[in-house]
């Protein structure tokens, strides 16, 4: 092989790893509040932040937009997310998603989760 045709299958090889996300892979590991003696396996996925305009996506307190917002999420960037749940509707759906790793919900509009979630659990009581 010459040295043109070895630099092309790089580039394409290169290029080919390059559209396919290191995080879009689901995983299942330990939530860290759960570390310790009774070690719960949690499930979760991840998703990215695809605001318009490159706006920073609001998190907020619960699943709608009457609740507060604790956080905001630049576009573009990768959450992690525990659970879907409905709440009010934006721009024509009303789900919503939790995040894993912080107290605040995102409208399912404006995420693109790599894999399918499952329902969040209601708490009792």
């Amino acid at each position: 092989m010459n040295r043109r045709m070895l630099r092309n299958a790089v580039v394409t090889a290169v290029a080919a790893f390059a559209m396919v996300p290191a995080v879009a892979v689901a995983d299942s590991c330990p939530h860290p509040a759960y570390l310790g003696t009774a070690a719960v396996r949690h499930t979760h996925a991840h998703g990215r932040a695809v605001t318009p305009n490159g706006m920073a996506l609001n998190v907020r307190s619960g699943p709608g937009t009457g609740y507060r917002v604790i956080g905001t999420v630049r576009d573009g960037s990768v959450r992690g997310l525990r659970c879907k749940t409905n709440g009010s509707r934006v721009q024509g759906t009303t789900r919503w998603y939790r995040l894993t790793h912080h107290r605040g919900y995102v409208s399912a509009h404006y995420v693109r989760a790599f894999r399918a979630l499952p329902w969040c659990r209601v708490a009792n009581g």
